[in-house]
């Protein structure tokens, strides 16, 4: 295993194009382009969903690509959903892969299977719903990528169960937190970009959030991506997931949980201490950002130290945003290629 690290694109000979992946690779420009979604007015779809029971939710899914392929996972965030994959798995499809893009608790169809489990947005128990999922799909070890929420919990399993995992790609890097850590105050612009996390820290902004959901979600949207030119109808098939009925609590647990204003549960407790030694990342490991992320996101050289394997990091110009893999599916697919054969 190449053991180097390197900040910055990768050289081109290193890129890597395999079976029809090839085509649709260059014809997105290497993912430096904007989706056609964004200006098509014929959606992609990821058709009929599939749904299971994992751990304590019934977790709805979209899946892709031959049952027998090496298996990818792929992590959403918030206020994202599903189709924040939606042109990356049909090219990591056509390359062989299998392609499994979950709803987060609190989002789309996936529900929970009890009314008196806790609405818990704490980042273990994300994670752990991940090792629930794979454990459901008889899925022993998998390929991880992850965007905003989904680019944490990705690497919180990562770097609690690494043996479950072939290779990462994390957009913004190394995003494990914790309480202890988020006591400290920042500079004033960097609170200032946490206005949200502050605003629903108050009753009136759980209110508030649950009253203009869609609303904010797209002001959400507009401040992380400010050059990603998405119209009505993109947006639209995403808010379709926010109408979970635990959305908008899930939501404020995960914000009122960073900043010590909610409890966990006690069952995670063993694991948030471990992460809150700030634990290395030892598996393969892609980082990217786009360079117009209007979202909160540490700088890639302060994260680069915290992989031990095989590392690589890219930065995308061309105006790409917080939600990198739909802005640029093709650049995020050819980093889980990169993964793969590290």
């Amino acid at each position: 295993m190449d053991k180097t690290k390197a900040l910055g694109p990768l050289d081109p000979s290193r890129r890597l194009f395999i079976g029809a992946m090839a085509t649709a690779v260059a014809a997105a420009g290497l993912g430096l382009n904007r989706s056609a979604l964004a200006a098509s007015p014929a959606l992609s779809s990821f058709g009929t969903l599939k749904q299971i029971d994992a751990g304590v939710l019934s977790i709805s899914y979209a899946e892709q690509g031959p049952a027998d392929g090496p298996a990818v996972i792929l992590l959403h965030g918030w206020p994202y959903d599903i189709h924040t994959y939606v042109d990356v798995a049909p090219l990591l499809a056509k390359a062989g892969y299998r392609v499994i893009v979950p709803s987060l608790r609190g989002y789309g169809g996936t529900r929970f299977l009890s009314a008196d489990t806790p609405r818990n947005g704490q980042q273990t128990a994300l994670a752990v719903d991940v090792i629930a999922l794979m454990d459901a799909l008889k899925l022993d070890k998998v390929l991880l990528g992850g965007c905003d929420w989904g680019a944490r919990t990705a690497c919180i399993v990562a770097a609690l169960w690494p043996q479950r995992v072939k290779g990462l790609v994390s957009v913004s890097g190394y995003l494990i937190g914790g309480q202890k850590l988020n006591e400290a105050p920042l500079p004033p612009k960097a609170e200032q970009q946490w206005w949200y996390q502050f605003y629903f820290a108050t009753e009136r902004g759980a209110a508030g959030y649950a009253k203009n959901t869609r609303d904010f979600a797209r002001l959400i949207w507009e401040t992380a991506s400010p050059k990603w030119a998405f119209d009505d109808a993109v947006f639209a098939r995403s808010a379709t997931a926010f109408d979970n009925p635990d959305h908008v609590a899930i939501s404020i647990h995960n914000y009122r949980w960073r900043l010590g204003l909610a409890q966990g549960e006690p069952q995670f407790d063993a694991l948030e201490s471990k992460l809150a030694a700030f634990p290395v990342i030892s598996v393969p490991t892609f980082t990217l950002e786009g360079d117009a992320n209007g979202a909160p996101h540490p700088d890639p050289a302060a994260y680069a130290r915290k992989f031990s394997g095989w590392y690589r990091h890219r930065t995308l110009d061309g105006g790409i945003g917080h939600n990198l893999p739909q802005e640029a599916p093709a650049a995020f697919a050819e980093a889980i290629i990169a993964v793969d054969r590290a």
